[in-house]
C-alpha cells in the first residue's frame, strides 16, 4: 500500500449520494453513520457482514456483502478504505465512471466542515486520548460529534453525531492522510518512526507531522515528554501548549501512583485526577484532555468529573474475564513502545491487587515488515511479561516474507520463558497451563488474536 493521493475535500453537502468500499471498517463505518444521520443516502460494501454493518443498514443504508461493480451505480462519491487494492472492481467501476473518489480521511475532513475541529494524532495513544477527550466533554455538556479508531466502551461507538459545534477525531499518520485535516485544535502525543513500509524511512515519517503542524489553526497540544512531538513547537504557526511530568510543561503531571484497575496524579497548579483505567500513560493522556478541554473553555472540575467516567475504549486494556484468579485483559498494542506502555500498566495492576502476580503477554506480530523493522525491538518490550506467548505472524495487507515469522521475534526475547506457537487454536491450553491464580493475561496486536480472550477465559475455568 502506498501513500494515499491527497484531494481537497468537500463540504459533506456537496458529496450527493456516497457509496463506502470497505464500509464495515472501524473509521469507515464511523463516517458513513455520522453521514446517514444527516439525511445522506450512503450505500457501501464489505467482505463480510458484522453488527457494524447491521447497524448501518438499521440507519438506512444500502449494504453489500463482497464486492462488485454493479453495485456502482446511482453514485456521486466513492470513499475507499486504504485496505482496499487497486484491483477491487467497485474502485475500477468507480473509476471508469469517472466518479469522485476520496480516502476516508477526505470524508472525515468533509463531515468536520464547519465545526470546530480537534484531532488527536502521534505515533501512540490516538485511540485513548481521542476516546477520553470525547467522553470528558461529553460529560461536560458539550455534546461534540466524533469519530474514533476504535469503540468507546460508554457508548459502545466508535462515531457519532452530537449537537454541538466541536468535532473530535483521531487523525491517523498511517498512509499519510492526516494531512488532509486541517483542525482548529490538535493533539500530537508522540512521534516515533512506525509505518516504515508506506513511509520508506524514519525522515520521511517525521516529515509528515511537521506538514500536520502547520495544518493547525488555533491550539496545537504537545507532549513535553517526548522529544519528537517537541520538534514540532518550532514548526507551527499555531499556538503552542505543553504537558507531561517535564519540568516547564504548561500542564505539569505529577504524584502518579497506580489506584486498583486504574490511577491518580495531579495536575500542578490545578488538582488530583482519578481514572479507571491504568499506566502512566493515561495519565498523561487525561492531561493532554484537560489541555484542550481547557482551550475549548470547560472548567477543570468538570473536565476532571468527566475523565473520572471514561472507562476506556475497546481493545485498548480491554477487560475480557476472570477465571480461575486469573484476568485476561486485550491490548491493540503492535509497535514496541506501545507493547511496552501495556506491559508496565499491567505490572502496576498486579502490584496493585495482589503484589505476587505475574504478566503474561500473548503477542501476534502484525504486518511481514513491520516485524521485520522491528523485530529486536519486541522481543525487548516482551522481555517485561513474566511469561511471554508469540504467535504467527497476521499478514493483513500484506503478502509473507521468507524467514519473517513469529520465531523471529521469540527468539529475540531477552530470557527464557517464552513459547512459540503458531497455532493460534493451540494458544488457550498453553496459557492455562502456564497462568495461576493473581496472574493477568495481555493478549496484544492489531489482528484477529482479539479473538482469543474469551476462549483463554474459558480454558482457565474449565
Amino acid at each position: 500500500m502506498s501513500l494515499v493521493k491527497l484531494v481537497d475535500p468537500v463540504a459533506a453537502e456537496e458529496l450527493g449520494r456516497v457509496h463506502f468500499i470497505g464500509i464495515g471498517g472501524a473509521g469507515m463505518s464511523g463516517i458513513a453513520r455520522i453521514l446517514l444521520k444527516r439525511g445522506v443516502k450512503v450505500s457501501g460494501s464489505d467482505a463480510r457482514g458484522s453488527d457494524m454493518v447491521a447497524e448501518l443498514r438499521e440507519l438506512g443504508a444500502v449494504v453489500h456483502i463482497g464486492h462488485a461493480a454493479s453495485h456502482i451505480r446511482d453514485i456521486d462519491t466513492v470513499v475507499v478504505s486504504t485496505a482496499i487494492r487497486d484491483s477491487n472492481p467497485e474502485l475500477g467501476e468507480a473509476l471508469k465512471q469517472g466518479l469522485r473518489v476520496i480516502p476516508r480521511a477526505a470524508a472525515l475532513a468533509s463531515v468536520m466542515a464547519g465545526r470546530t475541529g480537534v484531532a488527536v494524532a502521534g505515533t501512540h495513544g490516538k485511540t485513548t486520548t481521542t476516546s477520553m477527550l470525547t467522553v470528558a466533554l461529553q460529560k461536560c455538556g458539550a455534546d461534540p460529534s466524533y469519530c474514533v479508531g476504535g469503540q468507546l466502551v460508554t457508548t459502545g461507538l466508535g462515531a457519532d453525531e452530537g449537537s454541538g459545534g466541536v468535532f473530535v477525531a483521531e487523525a491517523d499518520e498511517s498512509d499519510g492522510s492526516f494531512l488532509m485535516l486541517a483542525p482548529e485544535i490538535a493533539v500530537v502525543t508522540n512521534v516515533e518512526p512506525d509505518h516504515l513500509d508506506n513511509y520508506g524511512d524514519e525522515r520521511a515519517y517525521r516529515a509528515s507531522f511537521d506538514r500536520f503542524a502547520q495544518r493547525v489553526g488555533g491550539v496545537l497540544v504537545l507532549c513535553a515528554d517526548d522529544p519528537g512531538a517537541m520538534a514540532l513547537a518550532s514548526r507551527t504557526s499555531a499556538r503552542v501548549v505543553t504537558y507531561g511530568v517535564a519540568q516547564g510543561a504548561d500542564y505539569q503531571v505529577a504524584d502518579v501512583r497506580p489506584d486498583g484497575f486504574g490511577v491518580v496524579f495531579t495536575v500542578t497548579g490545578r488538582g488530583e485526577v482519578r481514572l479507571a483505567v491504568p499506566g502512566a500513560h493515561n495519565a498523561l493522556n487525561a492531561t493532554a484532555v484537560i489541555a484542550v478541554a481547557e482551550a475549548l473553555g470547560r472548567p477543570f472540575d468538570d473536565v476532571k468529573a468527566g475523565l473520572a467516567a471514561f472507562t476506556g475504549a475497546k481493545r485498548r486494556m480491554e477487560a475480557k474475564g476472570e477465571a480461575g484468579g486469573v484476568a485476561v485483559f486485550d491490548s491493540y498494542a503492535h509497535h514496541p513502545t506501545e507493547l511496552a506502555t501495556d506491559l508496565r500498566a499491567a505490572r502496576d495492576v498486579v502490584a496493585s491487587y495482589s503484589g505476587d502476580g505475574r504478566v503474561i503477554a500473548i503477542f501476534q506480530p502484525h504486518l511481514y515488515s513491520r516485524t521485520r523493522f522491528f523485530a529486536d525491538e519486541f522481543g525487548t518490550a516482551l522481555g517485561l511479561a513474566d511469561e511471554a506467548v508469540v504467535l504467527d505472524v497476521y499478514g493483513a495487507r500484506e503478502d509473507p516474507e521468507p524467514g519473517v515469522s513469529g520465531a523471529m521475534v521469540a527468539s529475540r526475547i531477552p530470557h527464557e520463558r517464552v513459547t512459540y506457537v503458531p497455532d493460534k487454536t493451540a494458544v488457550p491450553r498453553v496459557v492455562a497451563d502456564l497462568a495461576r491464580p493473581g496472574d493477568i493475561v495481555l493478549t496484544m496486536g492489531a489482528g484477529d488474536v482479539t479473538e482469543l480472550g474469551p476462549l483463554i477465559v474459558r480454558e482457565l475455568g474449565a
